[in-house]
This record gives C-alpha cells, structure tokens and sequence, in this order.
C-alpha cells in the first residue's frame, strides 16, 4: 500500500479561535514594545513618511495633484514591508535578546536565504500592478473631464466621484489580496526559518480559519492608516509602528510554534 504524499512544504498549524480580544492585547502589547523602544518605530516610520513627503510634492510640483488619492491608497501596500525591523524588534524584546541597529537592520536580510527580499520585491510588484490600475482607472474618467482632469478639484463633479468609488472598490479588493498574503508571512519570515511560500500559504490559511477577526483587523489598519496619513503622513510616526509591533503579537497568537 503507498504511503500518503507529504506536502512540499512544512505545515504549522494556525489557531482557529481568534478573537476579538486577541486584537486587543495584540495592540497593548505594540503599544508596549513601541514605548520601550521607540526610537526604532520613529525610525522606520520616518523613512516611509519621507517617501510619502517626496512622493506627494513631486506629483503637486507637477500639477497632478489627483494623484495623491491612488499614491495615498497604495502607500498601506508596502507598509508589511517597512515592518520587518519592527517584527524584529519585538521578538528580540519578547525573547530578552539584545537590541542594537546592527541586528534589527540586519532582520532585512532573514536568515541569509533572501526570503524576505524575494516578499519585498513581490510586493513592491504588487504595488507597481495597484499604480498601473489606478492610472487606467484615472485616464477612463480623467478623458471624460478635459483640461484639469488631474486636480482635485476634479472630485466635485460627478465624474470624479464615480472615478473615486471605483477606484476605492478596486484599491480594497487588491489591498486585502496583499494583506491577505503578508499579514502572517512576514513576520513568520523574520521569525522562522522557512521558505516565503510556506509563510504565504501558512498566512492565507490563517485568514481562511479567523475570517471575521482578521478581516475586522485588516478595517482597521486600513481606517488607522488613513486617518494617520491625513495630517501630512505625520500620524505614521506612531501609528505604523505600534500596528507593526501589535501585527508581530497577532501573529504569535495565531501561528504554532511546531510544523504538523
């Protein structure tokens, strides 16, 4: 008789009992982290912040200012990313590991496979394939406006309102793709040393067994980004690294420390 087929790759069983509550401690615990350390939060922070600065005034330097909609519903995109350094020091801080620049950059690096470089570029990919839909989106009602189609001003007329709700439609569904594939993976990336298609699927399976509590917690990120970006991007100071501390803490919650 032939012995069942194993998986090609490990499978960690994910917890199936997320609640709300577990969102909760997951944010007093970022909270704590970002206190106790905060330096590295701001620092990271303020790198996504300066790009967002630099990216904003370039598009209004060049008159195209409607464009800071898709860039600002895009940016939440690479925000899993610049979150590596976060993870890492929050599992340095939970294990009573030493802290230093040296090992929290060197988190970038995972554990010398560039796994975690291989997400970075998936992901920027995916950010990339978000700006050429919304520029396709833009042209299709931007053609119908004429001269000025690509101000703000724009969204006061009924062709830019509907151009934002498609736009928002489809910026939701690709942000939840992404959020979908990042949210577990890479902080287990920064954890565990494993393969990124493990983490991804280990992560789709986690959202697949918690439904409702990781799509509550998905609403959430995306409403505290955005609140946070309005004052220009300024709130990200602290807002992106306490939900990247409390996304390391959700993380392991919901992940088995041993493969099945």
């Amino acid at each position: 008789m032939a012995e069942p087929q194993q998986p090609p790759y490990p499978r960690f069983p994910v917890a199936r009992d997320l609640a709300w509550r577990d969102l909760r401690a997951a944010l007093a615990a970022g909270a704590r982290d970002f206190l106790a350390h905060p330096l590295y939060g701001l620092f990271f922070a303020a790198i996504y912040v300066a790009g967002g600065l630099g990216a904003a005034y370039a598009l209004m330097i060049k008159g195209a200012s409607a464009w800071l909609i898709p860039l600002a519903a895009g940016f939440p995109l690479i925000a899993p990313f610049t979150a590596v350094g976060l993870y890492e020091v929050s599992r340095r801080r939970e294990g009573g590991l030493p802290l230093s620049w040296g090992k929290v950059l060197g988190a970038l690096r995972g554990h010398g496979d560039d796994q975690i470089l291989l997400m970075g570029g998936f992901i920027f990919v995916g950010f990339t394939f978000w700006i050429i839909l919304a520029h396709g989106i833009f042209a299709i009602f931007a053609a119908q406006l004429g001269a000025g189609g690509e101000s703000l001003a724009m969204l006061r007329t009924p062709t830019g309102l509907a151009m934002l709700a498609v736009g928002s439609a489809v910026g939701a569904m690709v942000s939840f793709v992404f959020y979908a594939i990042t949210v577990i993976s890479l902080p287990m990336l920064v954890d565990r040393d494993v393969d990124f298609l493990t983490a991804i699927i280990t992560s789709l399976r986690a959202i697949q067994a918690n439904r409702a509590v990781l799509l509550g917690w998905a609403v959430f990120i995306a409403l505290v980004l955005f609140i946070a970006m309005l004052p220009a991007f300024l709130g990200l100071l602290v807002a992106l690294p306490v939900l990247g501390h409390a996304t390391w803490h959700l993380y392991r919650r919901t992940v088995s420390e041993t493969p099945a």
